[in-house]
């Protein structure tokens, strides 16, 4: 039996949270405070997945760079592909939050949005 230590992340008391394994299958978990943190544990250690932030280049815009993140988690072994196809990314103003970014970044099937507004230059 495999024993793996985790701290909680799904909300601020930061439980610590045990998870026991066999044969790559979660036989238990312990040290929960809610249902979060062990449906948390589970997927972390069965199959983890991550929020990507970053920032792209801006043409025209006030600022050089726009915030954007994934619409939704990607694997956790994916996130560095997804922090290289980002490097390619480049807008142009004005966006707005909610814009797509990017469609299917490094073949995940998830979208990259715009997290902040860019009016762009002034003429």
């Amino acid at each position: 039996m495999e024993t793996r230590e985790l701290t909680c992340i799904r909300c601020p008391i930061g439980c610590h949270i045990t998870v026991e394994l066999e044969n790559g299958e979660v036989k238990s978990v312990t040290g929960n405070s809610c249902p979060r943190g062990e449906e948390y544990a589970s997927n972390e250690v069965t199959h983890p997945v991550r929020t990507v932030t970053s920032l792209v280049r801006l043409k025209n815009g006030k600022r050089p760079v726009v915030s954007v993140k994934t619409q939704s988690d990607v694997p956790k072994e994916k996130m560095m592909d997804v922090v290289k196809a980002l490097k390619e990314v480049e807008l142009t103003a004005p966006v707005k939050i909610g814009d797509i970014a990017a469609e299917n970044i490094a073949g995940t099937g998830v979208n990259i949005i715009v997290t902040s507004n860019d009016e762009g230059e002034s003429v």
